[in-house]
């Protein structure tokens, strides 16, 4: 079977900006604890959700060894193999 890739990225930088009296790690991370606990699902689930729409593709996370606390490799699939006519 012939298989051909492109990769297209979509990269977040979290950032969480402090008073100048803040003396670091007093919050114990909590800004990065609300966007991995409920800002970071979400997200997820809109991008999968609107992905699927097209039934011409299948959509699933792909792991490469990296920790989803830091990556989320989604691995978008069309299969030419059975139906030829989706080359037009």
């Amino acid at each position: 079977m012939f298989q051909e890739e492109k990769g297209f990225n979509l990269r977040f930088s979290l950032e969480a900006n402090f008073p100048e009296d803040y003396e670091g790690d007093e919050d114990n991370y909590a800004w990065l604890k609300d966007w991995r606990t409920r800002v970071k699902p979400e997200l997820l689930k809109i991008i999968f959700d609107t992905l699927r729409r097209d039934p011409s593709w299948t959509v699933h996370v792909r792991n490469r060894g990296v920790s989803p606390e830091d990556e989320i490799e989604i691995a978008m699939v069309k299969d030419f193999s059975k139906d030829l006519s989706g080359l037009n």
